[in-house]
């Protein structure tokens, strides 16, 4: 039996967060998913994998929702559950880093589609490819060039780029694209004048363009540990 994973966020100023909390863990128990849901204020963010009826029926929950109707998902499939149980976090940021002038509720910075950094690596641009992931994340796979900034946890992001050369254009990825959202939006906010995100992280990048330049596996959050363009 195929399992289907899928993986999203969205940054929207949520309330009532213990009735959210209870509603996903009810439908998602219904739906024999797995995987985990973190809420807060600043949003929510989506692992899960089940069959592919019920990750779609979740999905459509979602769209009769108008919190969460535009949200998308990065899409991957296993031969087994990648993940052992269901976990519904009330959280104080969906992704940590602790820095609290940056809210990607208010605004994004600029995103380039798959397709396109692709084109700039084939053009040899001369950018600045930027890795915000971790250290461990990292040693599967990474882009050919890429600026590893040898973190062990986002909350050392904002240290870590002191070292980040500023007269260049820089891209930055990671590997479903939220942790971007709040690193790019830190970095200009502190000086840096061109920064763009990768659309959608590797996830994305594999699913549109495959897995030019770049070597590995892309590290993900659950028992199948990394994941490639097949």
């Amino acid at each position: 039996m195929q399992i289907v994973n899928i993986a999203g966020y969205k940054f929207i100023s949520l309330q009532a967060l213990t009735t959210l909390r209870s509603h996903f863990l009810t439908r998602c128990n219904q739906l024999a998913l797995k995987g985990t849901i973190l809420l807060s204020h600043e949003g929510i963010n989506v692992n899960l994998a089940g069959t592919p009826d019920n990750i779609d029926t979740f999905k459509a929950d979602l769209k009769s929702d108008a919190y969460f109707a535009d949200m998308t998902f990065r899409q991957s499939y296993s031969a087994t559950q990648p993940f052992k149980r269901l976990k519904v976090k009330l959280k104080k940021e969906i992704i940590t880093l602790r820095q609290l002038h940056v809210n990607p509720v208010e605004g994004r910075a600029p995103a380039i589609a798959p397709e396109t950094f692709k084109q700039w690596l084939d053009e040899k641009r001369d950018i600045t490819i930027l890795d915000t992931r971790n250290e461990y994340e990292i040693e599967m796979g990474a882009f050919k060039g890429a600026v590893n900034l040898h973190i062990n946890h986002f909350v050392e992001f904002p240290k870590a780029i002191e070292q980040v050369e500023r007269n260049k254009p820089i891209v930055m990825y990671c590997t479903g694209g939220i942790r971007c959202e709040k690193a790019a939006l830190y970095m200009m906010s502190q000086g840096f004048s061109e920064v763009y995100q990768l659309d959608g992280g590797i996830l994305n990048y594999f699913t549109q363009v495959g897995n030019a330049h770049y070597e590995g596996g892309c590290f993900v959050f659950d028992e199948r540990i990394a994941v490639k363009t097949d």
